[in-house]
């Protein structure tokens, strides 16, 4: 090594283990404190900011910094809980980004000091503009905890810390209270388990809720009277992947013809063709409801080794079908 390389050895001691969880629980109970003292601090201003948010088109979340973070995570919840939101960064809305707020959009401005100078500037814009500002603030007596029109008190007594600098205990209750704001919206709108799975498509929980009519074939149903020969059911088994519902003139299933059906009927007659469906029909078959879920219905078909069911609603009248490989395209299996 060259003259200007040392070596060198930390003098700190190496942690004890005692002393890193005596800092993470420290840090866990603070936190913990924070997020429980919001609870007696939650009034009539967040009524207001639920009920100035139901009336609103759209929720225009910003902050600077650490509770830009948090702002970001808001504005997702929301989103996907069924309120509309969308971050918009102090900055970028001083130099051209206003362009995406409307007079009948809600912002939500997010602080603990109340006096971010960005998020100052974007304040006074809305005011002009006519927005309904909601300040989400650990300072009540700051610029932005005066004039918001609604504030929402974020206060916490110290941050986790140890130099009360970073935030920490700061922005952990502003996301605890932004999710209160946002489940608080899921339930005044009747945001049910469907539309949760409608806006997650592509995520498990989303598959999980998968319901069998997400999934259904409702167009071309393959049906028979009970009163069909087999030739006429050989042509349907062949176009419509494999299995045909028998119904009367009420579309109200009788049974159902599959190709395991046919292949054991062409075993043992010769003039399989010439067969009436209703004698090789299964007359009592697995079926589906449209509301049921997607995954309980694959697990009737892996039990049963079915490749499909015939989806009925109440009285048993044939409105579709569910295949197995439909299944498990959609994630359900």
């Amino acid at each position: 090594m060259g003259a200007g390389w040392r070596c060198r050895l930390s003098t700190n001691p190496v942690p004890r283990a005692d002393k890193i969880l005596e800092t993470a629980r420290r840090v866990v109970r603070l936190e913990a404190a924070a997020v429980a003292a919001l609870e007696g601090r939650l009034g009539q201003p967040f009524v207001q900011a639920v009920e100035a948010v139901l009336n609103a088109s759209r929720v225009i979340v910003s902050g600077v910094g650490k509770s830009g973070i948090i702002g970001r995570k808001i504005a997702a919840t929301l989103t996907s809980t069924g309120t509309p939101a969308i971050f918009l960064h102090a900055i970028d809305a001083l130099h051209g980004d206003l362009g995406i707020v409307g007079k009948a959009d809600v912002a939500l401005l997010v602080s603990k000091s109340g006096e971010s100078e960005e998020l100052l500037g974007l304040l006074e814009c809305l005011g002009r503009f006519g927005v309904t500002v909601i300040g989400l603030t650990g300072n009540l007596d700051s610029t932005l905890g005066r004039q918001a029109k609604i504030v929402l008190d974020c206060t916490v007594q110290e941050e986790a810390c140890p130099y009360n600098l970073a935030p920490t205990t700061s922005t952990t209750a502003a996301a605890a209270l932004g999710d209160a704001l946002a489940v608080s919206l899921l339930v005044q709108r009747g945001f049910r388990e469907e539309d949760f799975a409608r806006l997650h498509p592509g995520g498990r929980l989303g598959r999980r809720l998968l319901r069998v009519r997400d999934v259904m074939v409702t167009e071309g149903i393959p049906t028979l009277p009970p009163t069909a020969r087999m030739r006429e059911c050989v042509v349907l088994l062949a176009e419509k992947r494999g299995t045909v519902a028998i119904v009367n003139d009420r579309a109200l299933l009788l049974g159902v013809v599959t190709s395991g059906d046919l292949t054991r009927l062409m075993e043992r007659e010769e003039n399989f063709l010439a067969v009436s469906v209703a004698d090789v029909m299964t007359r009592a078959p697995w079926t589906a409801q449209p509301d049921q879920l997607a995954a309980v219905a694959a697990g009737v078909m892996e039990q049963h080794r079915v490749m499909a069911l015939p989806v009925l609603e109440d009285g048993g009248r044939v409105i579709g079908f569910v295949h197995l490989h439909d299944l498990m395209r959609a994630g359900a299996l």
